[in-house]
């Protein structure tokens, strides 16, 4: 009898029975914040083409033009890149084809200081630089690289993907 209540004892310790306490958890940590902002859901401003080059394309926009609707506009661009329809946005898809290597796009809220980069003598806003936005298409070792860019003054600017990553319009899903 002894052997059977010794045996009981030994089987439930092995069944089973625990005097350690579980694991917990660990704590949740708060995601980081994203290292690019959301893709903007309001509708991109209309724009013309105010000039163009061998290298880049100036657009101008309305002149009260939001960040949200620049940062709209540079997507549209991004998205005609990809998927080859400058077209469909009145911008010649013959003059982007034929960039060696690069395709700048410059983009003014309104048409004072649009012709800045154009202008022979003094700019007609000063010497800085007054785009609200750029975007880039290529590059001297990728053909495909772009980039884009929200310009905000004082050398402040926002990147608005990661323009190294393989396929970005797939790094930057959300909208806001």
């Amino acid at each position: 009898m002894r052997r059977l209540i010794a045996f009981a004892a030994a089987a439930s310790m092995i069944a089973g029975c625990k005097s350690a306490p579980a694991p917990s958890a660990a704590p949740v940590q708060p995601a980081a914040a994203p290292l690019y902002p959301v893709r903007p859901s309001v509708a991109a401003p209309a724009f013309k083409v105010f000039h163009h080059d061998a290298s880049s394309v100036t657009l101008v926009t309305k002149e009260d033009a939001t960040d949200a609707e620049i940062e709209s506009l540079i997507w549209e661009l991004h998205d005609a890149a990809r998927s080859h329809s400058f077209e469909k946005l009145k911008i010649d898809q013959k003059w982007v084809d034929a960039r060696d290597p690069m395709m700048w796009f410059h983009i003014y809220r309104g048409s004072k200081c649009a012709s800045e980069k154009y202008a022979s003598g003094e700019p007609p806003c000063g010497g800085s630089y007054h785009a609200a936005g750029d975007y880039t298409l290529g590059g001297f070792t990728n053909r495909d690289h772009d980039d884009g860019v929200l310009l905000q003054g004082n050398d402040r600017q926002t990147e608005l993907w990661n323009a190294d990553a393989p396929n970005n319009s797939v790094t930057q899903g959300a909208t806001r």
